[in-house]
């Protein structure tokens, strides 16, 4: 049974424009390391910086931020995008009945062989964005054109192969604690306000080179695709320069699917807070992570650890992070 279509649901909302704002175009971003680099915001990370934050692990729980894959979770299908699905390559009485790899009948009963296959759109699940998921006008982070750069198998430059493991201090900002509420709004817009007064309630600062997930409790959801796409609360745009541009956040995530609020706050872009954070500050985003252990335990600072899979030319990649708390 087909999952109802939730292009109403999300991308309706993201293509409705009736409050946006005029703003002067925007441009991408040039890369202050200057004209081949590739990697943005993430420079800010050092051999300095990862020692200094994995010298500060205490040991003990370890919060998995990531979520399980299955049919019919949360996804972009209803932009066209493929649905993970998994499906068997073999099994124990298949391989007994083929011989796939003709070892004979004795030796497919004695050794039960299991194998399996899937495919999904590379936005599926906890996941991160390369730079190159959004550009402006033809252009992506630090001016490489589509034109140039963009082939058949993929892009030539920044693409999810070029991401690092990441090793940094984390902050988990939980807005719906803040707002009194289990989960924020559908609909929802996240401001420099309510991440201020977050912060201060959690008594945590911002730093530079910081990983920051913004929590806004919509992971209750996450069972039911049709709730969980409805609407969601996410970021807006002056809450996004508050992070990038006054605290330098190295890398910026959030509990939802679209990471920012629709409709759009800008008219004539229909994602501002994507093509700021990635083309314009070269901040890459981590969406549908999973931040209720976070918050069950009260644990706002701690050591992000996460790698992602190195697939070469694409815009995004699964995403496997871990919490450990620190001194």
């Amino acid at each position: 049974m087909q999952t109802p279509s939730l292009l109403p649901l999300v991308l309706g909302l993201a293509l409705s424009l009736p409050a946006a704002i005029a703003e002067t175009p925007a441009t991408v971003g040039t890369s202050p390391w200057g004209p081949d680099d590739e990697l943005g915001a993430l420079n800010l990370m050092t051999d300095t910086s990862r020692a200094a934050i994995l010298s500060r692990i205490s040991g003990g729980a370890v919060f998995d931020l990531s979520v399980e894959y299955f049919i019919g979770m949360p996804g972009w299908h209803a932009a066209g995008d493929p649905r993970y699905q998994i499906w068997m390559t073999h099994t124990p009485r298949g391989t007994a009945n083929d011989d796939p790899l003709q070892v004979g009948e004795a030796a497919n009963g004695h050794v039960s062989y299991t194998g399996s296959a899937v495919s999904m759109y590379t936005h599926t699940g906890t996941h991160i964005d390369a730079l190159n998921h959004f550009g402006l006008d033809g252009e992506i982070y630090n001016h490489f054109s589509a034109d140039a750069y963009l082939g058949d198998a993929g892009w030539h430059v920044t693409g999810a192969e070029t991401i690092p493991p990441i090793v940094a201090r984390g902050v988990m900002i939980d807005v719906a604690a803040f707002k009194g509420a289990d989960m924020l709004p559908a609909g929802y817009r996240v401001t420099r306000a309510d991440l201020e007064g977050a912060l201060a309630r959690q008594g945590v600062e911002l730093q530079a080179g910081d990983v920051v997930l913004i929590r806004t409790g919509r992971m209750a959801l996450y069972e039911d695709a049709r709730q969980y796409m409805d609407n969601p609360p996410g970021l807006g745009l002056e809450a996004a320069r508050f992070l990038a541009e006054e605290s330098r956040a190295m890398v910026v995530g959030a509990d939802n699917l679209s990471f920012e609020a629709f409709p759009s706050e800008i008219e004539g872009n229909y994602v501002p807070v994507h093509t700021y954070l990635l083309a314009q500050m070269g901040v890459p985003i981590i969406e549908l992570v999973n931040l209720e252990g976070l918050a069950q335990a009260g644990l706002y600072e701690f050591a992000f650890i996460a790698g992602s899979l190195k697939l070469r030319g694409a815009d995004a990649a699964p995403l496997r992070p871990i919490a450990l708390p620190i001194d």
